[in-house]
């Protein structure tokens, strides 16, 4: 997932873990992850990868559920918000009238 810190791990990692304690490992990451990217969907899927074995873990866990529609969101082809070009907005047209400069580090 996009939104992972690639150093989440480290502090939960520790020589000898057991299956159970890997698998809440890396659903703590991705967790993480889905938590701090909403592109990231909804559901952590895990793969148990051993000697001579794959096991898939679908979903291992789902940390939101999506909610149902309540109406119709179908709309005809050829539907538009804009009727002409004359209704948009050209984006040189647009000022910035708040700015906030987050450090990355």
């Amino acid at each position: 997932s996009s939104g992972i810190n690639a150093e989440y791990g480290e502090d939960g990692y520790k020589v000898g873990m057991n299956e159970e304690e890997a698998k809440k490992l890396v659903r703590d990451a991705i967790r993480a992850g889905i938590v701090n990217d909403l592109g990231s969907g909804s559901n952590v899927d895990i793969t148990v990868i051993k000697q001579g074995s794959v096991q898939q873990f679908r979903p291992y866990e789902v940390i939101c559920k999506k909610s149902e529609r309540q109406g119709d969101y179908t709309f005809p082809a050829g539907t538009t918000a804009v009727k002409s070009s004359h209704d948009m907005v050209p984006f040189s047209a647009l000022r910035v009238t708040d700015e906030e400069v987050m450090e990355i580090s």
